[in-house]
């Protein structure tokens, strides 16, 4: 394989091994991202000088028999909403871009903790509210199997970076599939973890301190192995909780496939997706029988499936909210109110809750409450859940209207937002997810499948990703971006 798409473990391995410095490895990267991200647009924040300079002290210390951790010397990017001292942080939005960071973000400080170093920050969407990356402030960022194609969002320039081969690891985040969406469409691993596991802390707008309710932070990477390697080193108490708890998430005891229980849902009429999507959901299924594995399409959590999404979409919105500018959130409350009275879509039902300032907050947790306990009980029988993460592979770039924006599936409109409906499925219960990538779909694209696990279980849905990429291959490399 060649060097820039090696794994984060494979190369951080070779710098211990003196293989390869860090400073040829941030070198090797550079040159890739100053040849290559033109069109792609992936990596617009960079801070090469200084990457330079932590790579030199990485190499420095190694020599005086001194390993700065288990990424020594590792050459990364980020999504440009976490904090980096120095660097802009943005949210794509154009009043914030002399927005400067002061200190690093808590998931920085542990990544620089374990040795990595960072070369720059990939773009996103403005506000992080879209499944597309772009904004006034960064420009467009474009897929790398086709430029004609959204790589995801919001953590899209975070996808284009690992599928493209500009780094060795990254951390995005999500809360309406922001993470695996673009892992979906671009052909990489990302993991959402459990609710909480991860300290966000650096990770958004100025002020804000508190973790947000369904948001989280976690990696991106070219293999399942890396994600495990990150949630090593980002997952834990933050600051504030450290005094009283730690983190003790188990290890999947499994050692072939054969010994997984899996719940596959291929397909569901509130959210349709393509026939070629669902059928790779069934061949992932039907493979995994073959190979021993017990299987069923049947098995669902015993759940109002309609009360699922309407909880989720009134904490996403509640959230989302927050960010808003106070002009733009005023615009959002008369949207509110010009709403029909008759309009009891849950859209509709959350953006009137939302607007009130979460007034009905405890009742929706109350609910969301019931929930996790009904996917605890469904993961007594079941080890892993597959199901897609949209309708589609990559669609085209999309920057009209965002609210009269719609999705071709199979030939058949449906709403642009109908796409949060697999993504919400698994986030408002806060269950880890793992996006790994399946092959290419009939027009050669991507398609990325979630593979979901109990809340905590985060290391069971990344090793089941493990041992399907060791039984039926991973990662591909985009064509086009070879040295």
């Amino acid at each position: 394989m060649t060097l820039a798409f090696e794994s984060a473990t494979a190369l951080a391995q070779k710098i211990r091994d003196k293989q390869i410095s860090a400073r040829e490895l941030t070198d090797y990267y550079i040159d890739r991202i100053e040849r290559f991200d033109g069109p792609l647009n992936a990596v617009p924040v960079r801070d090469f000088e200084r990457a330079r300079q932590a790579a030199d002290a990485a190499d420095q210390a190694l020599a005086a028999g001194r390993e700065l951790g288990p990424l020594h010397g590792l050459p990364m990017t980020i999504k440009e909403s976490y904090n980096i001292a120095g660097l802009p942080t943005t949210y794509g939005r154009p009043e914030m871009k002399d927005n400067v960071a002061g200190e690093d973000s808590e998931v920085v400080k542990r990544l620089k903790g374990a040795g990595a170093h960072f070369l720059g920050k990939t773009n996103v969407p403005i506000n992080l509210a879209d499944f597309q990356s772009y904004n006034d402030v960064y420009g467009t960022t474009n897929n790398p199997w086709d430029l004609s194609r959204t790589p995801g969002g919001s953590s899209g320039g975070s996808a284009v970076s690992m599928a493209a081969g500009f780094a060795g690891l990254d951390s995005g985040s999500d809360i309406g599939g922001s993470i695996r969406n673009p892992a979906h469409f671009c052909g990489v691993y990302g993991h959402k973890p459990t609710w909480g596991i991860v300290p966000p802390q650096g990770h958004g707008l100025p002020g804000a301190v508190a973790p947000s309710d369904i948001s989280v932070v976690g990696p991106l990477a070219r293999s399942a192995n890396d994600l495990a390697l990150a949630m090593d080193i980002v997952a834990g108490a933050s600051s504030l909780n450290a005094p009283g708890w730690k983190l003790d998430l188990a290890r999947p005891q499994q050692k072939s496939l054969s010994e997984y229980r899996v719940a596959i849902w291929p397909n569901d009429s509130k959210a349709p997706v393509s026939a070629e999507m669902a059928d790779r959901v069934q061949l992932m299924g039907d493979q995994l029988g073959k190979l021993g594995a017990k299987v069923s399409d049947t098995a669902r959590p015993d759940m109002d499936l309609d009360h699922s999404h309407d909880a989720y979409i009134y904490m996403l919105y509640g959230v989302m909210a927050a960010r808003l500018p106070d002009d733009e959130f005023q615009a959002a409350q008369k949207a509110a109110e010009a709403l029909a009275p008759d309009d009891t879509s849950a859209v509709a039902t959350s953006l009137r809750a939302s607007v009130q300032h979460h007034k009905d907050w405890v009742q929706w947790n109350h609910k969301r409450e019931t929930l996790r306990l009904t996917w605890r009980r469904f993961f007594e029988d079941w080890d892993i859940l597959i199901c897609p993460q949209t309708a589609t592979t990559a669609f085209p770039q999309d920057q009209s209207d965002i609210t009269k924006r719609q999705i071709l599936v199979d030939n058949q409109a449906q709403p642009y937002f109908q796409q949060l409906y697999w993504a919400g499925l698994v986030t408002v219960s806060y269950l880890p997810s793992t996006v790994f990538p399946t092959g290419p779909g009939a027009d050669g694209l991507p398609i990325g499948l979630q593979a979901v696990s109990a809340e905590f279980n985060d290391y069971n849905s990344i090793h089941f990703a493990h041992l399907m990429e060791r039984q039926f291959g991973g990662f591909v490399a985009p064509p086009g971006f070879d040295d």
